[in-house]
């Protein structure tokens, strides 16, 4: 079972270094052993979002390596979504301008839980926008950030984009 589950890493590290894996991230991954069985789930994340096609294809990578070794495991991948949770501090920068929802270990300003949109990093601290200004949260302090999807803005969007292509819609 352990020569599965280091197999599992190794090729979780390469997927995430290789340039044939077509823009795909690895946002997250995990394995478990169930019942005697090893469980791999694995959370991917690509520009333009992820289709089944994707998933396919990291899937087939993935069973491609562990299939020789002969022991039975479930492999299951997901896409992040549009709610993606963020995770490292690179994920702050690549996704300012965005809108999320960061929970924190401690009270700031009031609370433990902060909406805003992403301004990025300064050092150690992610940069919330928020109603009543930027508000500074020290990356040791966040338990869990996540972006928020809004559909109003994609409705308002699309409006905008119908009303300058003179199309209305009904």
């Amino acid at each position: 079972m352990s020569q599965l589950m280091d197999l599992f890493e190794r090729t979780i590290d390469a997927i995430a270094h290789e340039r044939s894996s077509s823009g795909v991230e690895i946002v997250t991954h995990s394995a478990h052993s169930r019942r005697g069985t090893a469980a791999f789930t694995v959370m991917i994340d690509k520009d333009g979002g992820v289709d089944l096609a994707t998933c396919e294809r990291v899937a087939a990578r993935i069973n491609d390596a562990l299939d020789p070794i002969g022991l039975p495991y479930s492999l299951e991948i997901e896409s992040a979504g549009l709610e993606r949770p963020l995770y490292r501090p690179n994920d702050y920068e690549r996704f300012a301008g965005k809108r999320a929802r960061i929970v924190t270990s401690l009270s700031i300003a009031g609370g433990k839980t902060h909406r805003g949109t992403l301004v990025g990093l300064r050092g150690e601290t992610v940069i919330l926008a928020t109603e009543s200004g930027e508000l500074p949260l020290p990356i040791a302090t966040i338990k869990s950030a996540n972006l928020e999807y809004d559909p109003r803005a994609d409705l308002q969007r699309d409006k905008r984009e119908r009303k300058a292509h003179g199309r209305t819609g009904s």
